[in-house]
């Protein structure tokens, strides 16, 4: 199990309160709990998928380790998974769909077992 940062009321709060405030006016990168809520949904995927076999970038805000599987330890992972926080919120959230967001390559997706399919959307409560 990950190390949680965020406390989970909290995190699922974030997340309940950017995806409310979706609008075309409003990016919602500029929300101000959009940075808690990427990060906490980062934290839910180590959660739900435990291993370190993935490592999954989102860049600015943060990465993490997933996926059971053979762990590497130096140098870069042979499996990687990146995408913009906007995406991640997407796809964790269940707005964007694995194979939509690789066909329209919004992911970076490299190795054998870089494919999120299997635990995403993530459960929303």
């Amino acid at each position: 199990m990950a190390r949680r940062r965020i406390k989970p009321e909290l995190g699922w709060q974030a997340v309940a309160e950017v995806s409310a405030s979706v609008a075309p006016a409003a990016p919602i990168n500029q929300h101000p709990l959009f940075a808690t809520a990427v990060r906490f949904l980062l934290e839910e995927l180590a959660d739900v998928a435990p291993g370190n076999s993935v490592e999954v970038r989102v860049p600015p805000l943060g990465a993490t380790q997933c996926i059971e599987g053979p762990r590497h330890t130096r140098g870069t992972p042979p499996n990687t998974v990146e995408m913009s926080p906007e995406v991640w919120f997407a796809l964790a959230t269940g707005s964007l769909s694995w194979h939509q967001a690789l066909a329209e390559s919004k992911v970076l997706a490299s190795g054998t077992r870089a494919d999120l399919s299997g635990v995403l959307p993530l459960r929303v409560q």
